[in-house]
Order: C-alpha cells, then structure tokens, then sequence
C-alpha cells in the first residue's frame, strides 16, 4: 500500500505549525493515496520519524516523502535526506521515493503577481517590489528566488522586482530595504515569500517600522499561506516522486 509523508519546516510559533497542518489537509484532498500523513523536520510536532512510523503502522509498503518547502536548500539537499537514511536502514521492506521541493514554477511567480496586484501600492512605473526569501548559505536559494523575481518582473510592465533574505545570504532585507528608501521608487511592495506566518513576519513588521522614510509609501503583504496553485505544484512533485527510482541515501 502506497502512502505519501509530507515534510514541513517546523516553527516555534503555533500558529505556524497550526497553518502548515491546515495546509497540508487541504493539500492532501488532491492527492488519491490511501495513507496520508504529514510531519516536521524540526521545532513541531509529529517529527519525521512519528510521520514515518505512523505510515508504515497504517499498512505502507512504499512510502512518498515530499519536501513541503519552497525553494531548494540544505534542508531539502541534506537535513531532510540524513533523517530518512537512517528510515530506510530501520525499514529495508519499505521502499521510499523521495520529491522534490516545490521550487521555481510559473505558478509561483503568478501567485506573487497577484499579490502585487492587490496592493494599494501598486502603480506602473512608481512600485519596487521586494521578493523577500527566508535565506540560507546554499546558493541554489539565492537562484531559484532570483529566478522567479525575474518571472514576475518580465510578467509586469514598469515594476521593479529586487529578491532579498531574512538569514544567511545577501542582500539582508534590512540593507534592500534602506537602498529602496533611497530609490527612485514612491511605492515600496513587500512580499514575504514564505508559506506561513512566524518570527520573520514579525521582524519584517519591525523592520520596515524602523527604516520607514517618510517621503515613501511601504506596505508588507501576508505570507503565501494556502494556495490551489501550491497544492497543484505538490502535486505534480508527489506524481513525479512516486514514478522515479527508489531513495538512494546520500550516505551510501
């Protein structure tokens, strides 16, 4: 039987964890396995060893774990890969697939576009838009989110699209948002590229409270949240996941 685990970040706020859960569900309407289960690589709650056990408990022969993130990073290249090769060791008559993060998808960048839309903020040739990525120190962040800036840059006639992070690469968006402040650009547009809410919405609250200059037109847009495109784009990742070769650990 064929059961399909979906990895989540993990949060320490509640209210995170409580939406990735809820997002996940809705997720999991669109998907026809019989076993479903989601879990957290870290900071929540079931962990991805719970969400594996409670697969195979409930009858699976061959599990489908899929990343619930958005772009490509060490979680997905390592974190997650180190927890299910010691998975696979633990069960050798379990075959496990494993998919991909959602990533760069046209999808995406027109879930940014209308949030761009919907702001008071937006004026042709007057609007920057700050495409604001969580960070990490693996460059293939700083690629897949360029890569959808530039998306929805060419997609908006006039609309300056510049892509920053919260941790761990450059530019910070404290520095992308002091060089906005000092742009040609009236309307500043920020758009925080994460699921879900958490400590970095705060801080990016903060932030932007902190830096406002006056002479400037700020607004920060909510988090990507639930979306049908997302859950279209996870799965097409479950469905790719599930007719590729078996789990290879990255450990040998």
């Amino acid at each position: 039987m064929k059961a399909v685990l979906y990895i989540c970040h993990g949060s320490r706020v509640k209210e995170a964890s409580d939406q990735a859960i809820s997002f996940v569900k809705e997720c999991m309407k669109e998907n026809n396995y019989p076993i479903q289960e989601y879990c957290f690589l870290e900071l929540s709650e079931p962990s991805i060893e719970e969400g594996f056990k409670t697969c195979v408990a409930k009858g699976a022969t061959t599990i489908i774990a899929v990343p619930v993130l958005l772009l490509t990073a060490a979680h997905a290249k390592i974190d997650i890969p180190e927890v299910l090769d010691e998975l696979v060791k633990a069960y050798p008559d379990v075959a496990l697939h494993y998919g991909r993060p959602i990533g760069v998808h046209e999808k995406m960048a027109e879930i940014v576009i209308a949030k761009i839309k919907q702001s008071e903020l937006y004026v042709k040739n007057k609007s920057l838009v700050l495409l604001v990525g969580r960070g990490s120190s693996d460059p293939d962040v700083k690629r897949d989110l360029r890569e959808i800036s530039d998306l929805v840059e060419r997609s908006l006639d006039g609309v300056k699209v510049e892509d920053c992070y919260l941790t761990a690469a450059s530019p910070s968006f404290e520095a992308a948002l002091q060089a906005a402040s000092n742009s040609q650009y009236e309307n500043i547009i920020v758009i925080p590229y994460l699921l879900f809410t958490g400590i970095l919405m705060n801080t990016m609250r903060k932030t932007i409270n902190g830096l406002s200059n006056s002479n400037k037109n700020y607004a920060l847009c909510n988090y990507l949240g639930y979306q049908p495109a997302i859950a279209s784009i996870l799965k097409d990742r479950i469905d790719e996941a599930a007719g590729a070769k078996l789990y290879v650990p990255i450990n040998g």
